[in-house]
């Protein structure tokens, strides 16, 4: 059995299809319509809806976090011990809330589709700012589409609603909230079962071994993601999931004198702001990667394990020389992250092994690593090219060099015929250049929708290039977010 709250009222579900996503729970479990299927992608943003969970403050105080999420990638189980907060229940007593109203007067609707999704990314925000803040509103909408309205006023009413805040029924009942959540927190594996599918929720890292072990056919679904896009985009059946989102050891972060390690369900919101300190091009990175609700409930982990050619993670961590750390019952094994990818969707992990941790060097003065991401849109979009450069200089001369792409293979690859031409030689134009043509022996890029085969290769080539002109000017250099 699984328990959450739905605004307020407290939900216990048992024999229920794993497979149904909280959009499909809200509209035709619930009868709550309000919440809408734009593209069952988590590309619109329609299906926005807001979870809050148990967390505590700087001084260690029980309180409530909110972010906000795409209910139509979201499997019911990631509701376990939270609560799920609907566009129905931010009207109390009558009155329109606050967001609600600012999206009024400020003319942010036409027709009305998508402004549910706007309306409850504008909650989360007000929840999580103080005051007005550009940059974090634009973060908070990316992942909005709107056709018809145009952004401006819907802007203006991020602006007012957290210039103008006012007191709401959350805020006054968050005591009663936390109470309840504290009450229903899970304190044994989690399990729906409708006959036929099953997914199972265990709480520690032996757990997910032990489970992991018995049913190695099961699919482990972290933010889900990826994987709920085979249910809403390719219409198969998971009959057996295994959630991980409540395993306390796969969402810590620890320092340590030599590495940030990070654990394999930690999601990209979470790890941004450890990866931005000692890597500040991947926390920019990580502010184009896809939205802030992908962000919310995508992990790090999963954007590794899922072996995605394209994902945005995996080239940055191989320059920076990761490794993950597998685990099979009580067996761990650390492989280099690069060695992890074997071809297209296939990697070296083995039945009944999972991701554990990743466990990224800490950065080195020795070192200078930039990142680039080049695609259509600037945010919410997948990478044509996404590049990584890693590299140390000794005199003048390329003493070491960890180069690697994304959308360039099958796989997420380094470039070892460039990283031969640069190593040992002098950093200069000549050298560069050599470097440059290496790179058409490293890969032969596919031609698709995205960009052609010539467009990748030359792409790589330039953003190279840019690398080697930032290093020898750095007042050119200019952050990931400025490459489209």
């Amino acid at each position: 059995m699984i328990q959450f709250l739905v605004n307020q009222a407290l939900h216990s579900e048992h024999a229920l299809d794993p497979n149904m996503t909280v959009l499909q729970y809200l509209r035709e479990h619930l009868g709550k319509t309000g919440t809408k299927e734009g593209c069952a992608s988590g590309d619109c943003g329609a299906c926005t809806v807001v979870v809050g969970e148990l967390t505590q403050d700087a001084h260690g105080a029980d309180t409530l976090r909110y972010r906000s999420l795409n209910s139509c990638l979201t499997f019911v189980s990631a509701l376990h011990g939270k609560q799920l907060i609907s566009v129905e229940a931010l009207k109390h007593q009558g009155q329109l809330h606050s967001v609600q109203r600012a999206m009024a007067e400020c003319h942010g609707s036409q027709c009305g589709f998508c402004t549910p999704g706007f309306v409850m990314s504008l909650f989360a925000l007000q929840k999580n700012s103080r005051g007005a803040d550009p940059h974090q509103a634009h973060e908070a909408l990316a992942g909005n589409l709107c056709r018809c309205t145009g952004y401006r006023p819907i802007l203006e009413a991020a602006e007012r609603s957290c210039t103008q805040p006012c007191p709401d029924q959350f805020d006054a009942g968050q005591a009663q909230t936390i109470a309840v959540l504290k009450t229903i927190a899970p304190q044994q594996t989690g399990e729906l079962n409708s006959g036929d599918k099953r997914c199972l929720v265990p709480l520690t890292v032996a757990d997910l071994a032990e489970l992991y072990g018995s049913h190695p056919e099961a699919r482990l679904l972290a933010g889900g993601t990826d994987l709920a896009l085979e249910v809403t985009q390719m219409h198969k059946t998971l009959p057996v999931m295994i959630h991980v989102g409540h395993v306390a050891e796969l969402k810590r972060i620890d320092l340590t004198a030599t590495h940030l390690e990070i654990g394999a369900a930690v999601t990209l919101t979470d790890c941004y702001a450890a990866l931005a300190s000692e890597y500040p091009d991947f926390g920019a990175l990580l502010q184009r990667f896809a939205s802030l609700q992908i962000r919310n409930q995508g992990t790090l982990g999963g954007n590794i394990g899922n072996a995605s050619p394209i994902g945005d993670s995996p080239p940055l961590l191989i320059a920076l020389n990761a490794e993950i750390v597998l685990r099979q019952g009580e067996r761990q094994r650390t492989l280099a992250l690069e060695d992890y990818f074997i071809d297209y969707r296939i990697t070296a992990r083995q039945d009944s092994e999972f991701i554990e941790t990743i466990r990224v060097p800490r950065a080195s003065a020795d070192w200078t690593s930039r990142a680039y991401k080049v695609s259509k849109r600037l945010d919410d979009d997948i990478s044509a090219v996404c590049a990584a450069f890693n590299l140390s200089l000794d005199d003048g001369a390329v003493a070491g060099a960890r180069i690697a792409f994304g959308g360039m293979a099958a796989i997420p690859k380094r470039a070892r015929a460039c990283e031969a031409a640069l190593l040992g030689k002098p950093w200069n134009s000549a050298t560069l250049e050599r470097a440059c043509q290496a790179l058409a022996e490293d890969f032969s890029p596919l031609s698709d929708f995205r960009a052609s085969q010539a467009y990748r290769l030359l792409t790589a080539q330039n953003l190279l290039r840019k690398y080697f002109i930032e290093q020898q000017s750095p007042s050119f250099a200019t952050r990931v977010t400025d490459h489209v």
